[in-house]
């Protein structure tokens, strides 16, 4: 069968290699579509910290059941599903007190493991989704969906909030839709102003602010949630949750510095860099700072039924679609114009 692979930073390649065969309690799936997301796109530029080469990539797909066994889950050949991408081990702390996500050996596919961007996969029943019905290509959008959901409910949003979202990429921008979901009053920041247009544009967030510099930023913080003079000094009240959804140190710190005084911080996005900052402020300003790795089975069963009752429309996330044998072109084309591209997917249905 036909997988592609990412040899090296900057190449990606089209291989023949052996087909699965499934082991008991598995699945054969057929894979149908591949959303190529932020981690997959740092490994093809050297940056996203869980990767070695040569690897698989892809982690967010839907796919159809070609075998299965009579199972307890339901399961049945025919059926278009998704599934649960990050292997846990079963014996470590973490998974002992049942925090899966956060599994100290985790192996997300695509990333400490060989991914979904190939023809065929097995899969241990307990991952696999059904899609109950949702198309296909949005089936697909459901696990970067998961990854902001399950960010956006750790810092336990409530109505009337102001949320701000760092990064509007597929992950922040769907955590926006996430925080508005939960009656937050979202605005999105960025440093590419056409990500913002298409953000407002086709979500309804409550606002945006282009990540121009420090001073921009600052300005636009106190213009948005108010300011106060406190013995000669302005200061701005800042956002009562800031989620961070880039990976660099510098979208970290501008969350720190937006932030409420008694506020929350959540850490989505993933980077190789170091920050050096001056970590008082989280103390002076009582600050709640909150890792989101991963999600639970509950983010996938809960957002698939989400989005097939038309809370949440995954269709206008998806700004490019390519075959899956262009896989090579559409890596380029995403480093290069990131800017103007939000969810790449590859169609693998005539790979």
């Amino acid at each position: 069968m036909k997988a592609i692979y990412i040899t090296e930073p900057g190449h990606v390649e089209i291989r023949e290699i052996e087909k699965p065969v499934r082991k008991p309690g598995e699945a054969l799936l057929k894979i149908l579509y591949g959303g190529i997301c932020g981690s997959d796109l740092g490994s093809y530029r050297g940056t996203f910290a869980y990767f070695d080469y040569p690897r698989i990539p892809g982690h967010e797909f839907s796919a159809e059941i070609v075998e299965v066994d009579e199972n307890e889950y339901g399961l049945k050949k025919g059926m278009i599903v998704t599934c649960n991408p990050y292997f846990n081990c079963g014996s470590c702390y973490s998974c002992g007190r049942g925090i899966v996500n956060a599994c100290m050996d985790n192996q997300t596919m695509g990333c400490q493991r060989d991914g979904a961007f190939c023809e065929y996969i097995t899969m241990p029943l307990e991952r696999i989704y059904d899609g109950k019905g949702l198309d296909p290509k949005l089936l697909a959008a459901i696990e970067p969906f998961c990854i902001s959901y399950h960010g956006v409910q750790r810092a336990g949003i409530k109505k009337g909030d102001k949320v701000l979202v760092v990064g509007a990429g597929t992950i922040g921008v769907l955590a926006g839709c996430a925080a508005k979901a939960l009656g937050g009053e979202v605005y999105m920041c960025d440093v590419a102003e056409k990500k913002l247009r298409y953000a407002m544009d086709n979500f309804g967030f409550d606002g945006m602010i282009l990540n121009e510099s420090p001073e921009a930023l600052e300005k636009a913080v106190a213009d948005i949630t108010g300011q106060i003079d406190i013995r000669g000094n302005v200061n701005a009240y800042g956002f009562d949750v800031c989620i961070e959804a880039v990976g660099l140190p510098s979208t970290f710190q501008n969350c720190i510095d937006a932030a409420a005084f008694g506020g929350k911080v959540v850490l989505i996005g993933v980077g190789k860099k170091n920050l050096d900052f001056n970590f008082t402020l989280i103390q002076k300003k009582e600050l709640n700072v909150f890792g989101s790795r991963n999600a639970l089975k509950k983010d996938f069963v809960e957002l698939i039924d989400l989005v097939n009752e038309g809370r949440a429309d995954l269709g206008r996330v998806i700004t490019n679609m390519y075959p899956a044998d262009k896989a090579a072109e559409a890596f380029a084309e995403f480093d290069k114009n990131g800017a103007e591209m939000l969810k790449v997917v590859l169609d693998f249905t005539g790979f």
